[in-house]
């Protein structure tokens, strides 16, 4: 199975590799195959070892163990459930838009640079930890404000993401609403009867902070040298521009066969009855041929509409 993947990888015009793409977008199909990849290189294995062992027997073994697998799942899912109505729910509101936009504003008039911005971020994720102990459940009520306000900031969705895990890593040993939590604690009394919730988080407190601090380093120093995060995610973000209201400037009327109408020199502009210059022609409007418009009468009604004669029309 790995040397499959390798031939697919390596070997010269596989479908994992995008040759006619730029260079940073060349392994994106490679990118695209590796949870498939992987999937099928577990359960082969496992299935593997599983024949050699006797535990899987037939197919029915190993479809009750993926079974298994998917009820310790079922926090998580239970979990993404009220996450999804909560998150749906606040971009109907778009109470996170204007959270964001309004943030954005008073971060700009504060005049923090990025790295400090982004220091801030990976201490307020550390300090939430403690209360919220779930990381996605955490992601989905920050990741509406934090992600669209930074990004006015000009500073990458990449870059957040990456100053959240950071901050959420550092602080999960020491919250009791961890989930592995408690099977640390069973572990660490069967040496210790006596070892409580307090000694677990007292001993490891050291070690939470020293990560905090290393953290809160590294992400001060990437971010200051601004290398990049990995292949197309830059530190920094730039804005789309935005069009200039106004009217944009009209071309000159030309008609078929004939120069462009300008006014002479040192005359001035001529309008036509309603006292407008249509277009900066010098008030000669463009005398159209037969052409029609889709459903409209033909060449026929434009006698009957052709405008009058005024004393302001060139002879």
């Amino acid at each position: 199975m790995a040397a499959l993947w390798l031939v697919f990888t390596l070997g010269p015009g596989t479908p994992l590799i995008d040759e006619t793409a730029a260079a940073t977008g060349r392994l994106t199909p490679f990118y695209q195959s590796l949870v498939a990849a992987f999937f099928l290189l577990f359960l082969a294995t496992g299935w593997a070892y599983g024949r050699a062992t006797g535990t899987v027997k037939t197919h029915r073994d190993l479809v009750q163990m993926m079974a298994g697998s998917m009820g310790d799942m079922a926090y998580y899912l239970v979990l993404a459930f009220a996450a999804a109505h909560f998150v749906a729910m606040f971009n109907w509101s778009n109470l996170g838009l204007i959270t964001a936009v309004h943030g954005a504003a008073g971060l700009q008039q504060l005049s923090l640079p990025a790295p400090a911005l982004l220091a801030i971020i990976v201490v307020f994720t550390a300090g939430l930890n403690l209360f919220v102990g779930s990381a996605s459940a955490k992601w989905a009520l920050l990741a509406p404000v934090l992600v669209p306000m930074l990004m006015l900031l000009g500073i990458s969705p990449e870059a957040t993401t990456a100053a959240y895990r950071v901050g959420d890593g550092a602080t999960n040993i020491i919250t009791p609403l961890m989930v592995y939590f408690p099977l640390i604690l069973v572990f660490c009394q069967r040496w210790q009867k006596d070892f409580g919730i307090g000694s677990l988080a007292a001993t490891m407190m050291p070690y939470s902070i020293g990560l905090l601090i290393v953290g809160v380093v590294l992400v001060v120093a990437w971010i200051g040298l601004g290398i990049p995060l990995g292949p197309s995610a830059p530190v920094a973000y730039a804005l789309p521009r935005r069009r200039a209201l106004g009217r944009s400037p009209r071309p000159p009327c030309v008609s078929p066969g004939r120069p462009a109408l300008r006014p002479p020199a040192g005359s001035p502009p001529r309008c036509d009855r309603r006292g407008r210059d249509p277009g900066g022609c010098g008030g000669r409007p463009l005398r159209r041929g037969p052409q029609t418009r889709p459903g409209t009468p033909g060449p026929g009604l434009r006698a009957t509409r052709s405008r009058r004669r005024t004393a302001l029309d060139p002879p």
